[in-house]
């Protein structure tokens, strides 16, 4: 017992470790050729080409990810947290990075288990790209934009907010100036997240005097407006290093 409870508590402390050991750096070197044959997948020739290989490294990686998302539920026990069998082992699985290795895998064997329409599975397949998330588990640097993002969550979610009703109320204002060139509130929507944005494809423009205006009041809205998120987490991010600072010292 002693023995079997020790080499648990040892891969636990492996798979939950940094990303120095030789299996973790295994698992990161996979998770991003993971993401790279996802992405290559997708281009029609190399899909043609080298369908075979993509559909045997993903066969590969899922029998690895697999194993170490069982090998995760299995030793969790041995943190006290956890240390309950079944309510220990519950409330592991359900921590946000936990959750995104098993979305990660699940793609691949739900059309075994269920009968759900296979063109909502193929939606299911993005999933896999999810793997690249994992990455955060083993590097420092990436746990800390997790923590900045987390503590500055509430400011970027008002922001959004500000950003969608600003864009609600332009759409509908545009819709009722001119109807002759949106035909919908939403399709006016289309031009308002171009136009706030800046990126402005041109594709669809005010074309009288009123409109030109309101558009051009959201342009410039939309240069201030998309710098509050990008000065919110450089905020954070000083924020964290300043606390890092002051436990050092």
């Amino acid at each position: 017992m002693g023995s079997s409870k020790k080499f648990k508590n040892k891969v636990f402390l492996i798979l939950e470790g940094n990303a120095s050991n030789p299996i973790n750096v295994f698992l990161v070197l996979l998770i991003i050729f993971n993401v790279i044959s996802v992405i290559l997948s997708t281009v029609p020739d190399l899909r043609t080409r080298f369908g075979s290989f993509f559909s045997s490294f993903e066969l590969f990686s899922v029998i690895i990810f697999s194993l170490e998302y069982i090998l995760r539920i299995w030793s969790c026990t041995s943190d006290e947290q956890y240390s309950r069998p079944i309510v220990g082992r519950i409330k592991y699985a359900v921590q946000p990075l936990v959750l995104v290795d098993l979305l990660a895998i699940l793609p691949f064997y739900l059309p075994f288990v269920t009968r759900l329409d296979l063109r909502f599975l193929r939606i299911l397949r993005i999933f896999r790209v999810l793997r690249v998330l994992k990455l955060e588990r083993y590097f420092v640097a990436l746990s800390k934009v997790a923590r900045v993002m987390k503590r500055k969550a509430s400011e970027i979610i008002s922001t959004f907010i500000v950003m969608f009703i600003l864009i609600v109320l332009a759409a509908s204002l545009m819709y009722y100036v001119e109807p002759q060139t949106y035909d919908s509130i939403p399709h006016a929507m289309w031009w308002g997240i171009v136009t706030l944005t800046t990126v402005g494809y041109g594709d669809v423009y005010p074309q009288t005097a009123l409109g030109q205006l309101i558009g051009s009041i959201l342009a410039l809205l939309g240069i201030g407006l998309f710098g509050l998120p990008a000065g919110i987490l450089a905020a954070g991010f000083i924020e964290e290093i300043q606390s890092k600072n002051k436990q050092n010292d």
